[in-house]
């Protein structure tokens, strides 16, 4: 019996696999043509000019590098997705990249951190203030254009927050703090704020692995005000861990406001003893407001709280004569005017800093290139500073609504990571890339910031 052949089959969404040849013999080749946009954007704002004015760091007349060099190289190879020191110098070293931005040689990765390792404390505190800096010429930039009113708002809302960097190994400065995902683990805390409108970082501090959430919050909170225009008036919002009387004095005394958790040993107790009134349209919350001044307070302020009641246990029939109900309480302390259930909701879209900090860290390598020595670890963290700001501030800058919901990874892989081919001739240098990109209108958008038409 003969047997019978097997169907032939065809499929409709592919085609008959050909074989391949790879040669590698092509030149001036990229697989990340979205960073040219990016190192001419920076050299049009006059981005290492600024550098070098704003950090004092003299190196001797034989050096072929400077500080302003590896500032540049370790913010465009963050950008490109690096997350040591060696893929930062590997994402500059590209060849293509290297000839547009006119980068006659890279340096080894232990040229640029050998760099970073001479820097001072007084030079990491001008790192602070660089930041500072660049957001002033970038808020002047966007309204010249149009296309934002951010640096002359009356108000804005200010989210502080800090994270726990988790290191291995015994890093100077690195200590056992305050780690909720590794408990005893040898960590750095630095402390962040952020721009609610816009997300784009205006201050930060790397602090060592023991420092508390609040230390040195009122000096971290003068020098921000000082850098910020004299007539913005901020709204501080800070989870319980800023609730510091020294601080909110700072803010009462000069016109500023907050929006902070309650932290009080007594708070079960005090709530217990207000007034609660059910909240209109939200079944089982109830609200309450008072004035109160804790012990070392120079004033009374004012407390707003919410709590829902809590489902009771399943229990026998004579168990409700006797137990009290329990509740889930949320207390604030405030200038602002709001209803309980209004500052509870206002404090809630703070979630959305943690996960802006999460995208600064684990998207933006923020604390994740590191030395054995503090100060270097410092300088290296305010270049994942400036880098995560500088794709803000070009979203920010291109008008497009798109780009500035984008994720740090998410841009990278739609715009950083686009293969392209450089042509020469007619002495200028062009680039060519996809003719079909998945988002024609965001590429156009990235391009022109870089290289306006």
């Amino acid at each position: 019996m003969t047997p019978s052949k097997a169907p032939k089959t065809s499929s409709r969404v592919r085609n008959r696999t050909r074989s391949v040849k790879i040669s590698s013999t092509a030149h001036g080749l990229t697989s990340q043509a979205g960073l040219i946009p990016v190192v001419k954007y920076l050299d049009r704002i006059g981005f290492e000019k600024t550098v070098k004015r704003s950090i004092a760091h003299p190196r001797g007349d034989n050096a072929d590098y400077h500080l302003s060099d590896a500032v540049l190289l370790t913010l465009v190879g963050m950008i490109g997705g690096a997350t040591s020191m060696i893929k930062v110098t590997t994402v500059c070293a590209d060849s293509v990249l290297r000839k547009v931005a006119g980068w006659v040689k890279i340096p080894v990765e232990t040229t640029v951190l050998r760099i970073f390792k001479e820097l001072s404390d007084a030079q990491i505190s001008q790192f602070e203030v660089l930041t500072h800096t660049l957001r002033g010429q970038h808020w002047r930039r966007l309204l010249r254009s149009g296309k934002s009113k951010t640096g002359i708002q009356p108000v804005q809302l200010i989210d502080v927050d800090s994270t726990v960097d988790t290191v291995c190994g015994r890093q100077e400065g690195s200590a056992k703090g305050f780690n909720p995902k590794k408990k005893g683990a040898r960590s750095y805390h630095p402390q962040i704020a952020f721009l609610a409108e816009t997300k784009e970082i205006l201050q930060a501090w790397f602090r060592t692995g023991n420092a508390f959430t609040s230390n040195g919050v009122v000096e971290f909170t003068k020098q921000l005000l000082a850098h910020l225009p004299n007539r913005m008036r901020i709204i501080f919002r800070g989870d319980s861990g800023y609730f510091v009387g020294d601080l909110m004095e700072l803010l009462d005394i000069r016109g500023h406001g907050y929006l902070i958790k309650v932290k009080l040993n007594n708070l079960k107790s005090l709530l217990a003893k207000q007034t609660w009134t059910a909240i209109k349209g939200q079944p089982g919350w109830e609200q309450c407001e008072f004035q109160y001044r804790c012990g070392d307070w120079s004033r009374s302020r004012q407390f707003v709280a919410v709590r829902m009641k809590l489902p009771k246990p399943v229990a026998g029939p004579q168990s409700e004569l006797w137990e009290a109900t329990e509740y889930d309480s949320f207390c604030y302390v405030t200038t602002e005017i709001l209803t309980p259930w209004q500052a509870h909701k206002k404090y809630g879209e703070r979630a959305t800093c943690e996960t802006w900090i999460e995208e600064a860290k684990s998207q933006m390598g923020l604390g994740k290139i590191r030395t054995d020595q503090f100060m270097a670890n410092a300088a290296l963290f305010h270049c994942a500073v400036l880098a995560y700001n500088t794709i803000r501030w070009m979203a920010q800058l291109s008008g497009n609504k798109t780009l500035c919901q984008w994720e740090p990874e998410t841009l990278r892989t739609y715009l950083i990571r686009v293969a392209g081919k450089l042509l020469t001739g007619n002495n200028q240098l062009r680039v060519k890339t996809p003719a079909d990109p998945l988002y024609p209108q965001e590429w156009d958008d990235w391009v022109k910031l870089g290289l306006p038409a």
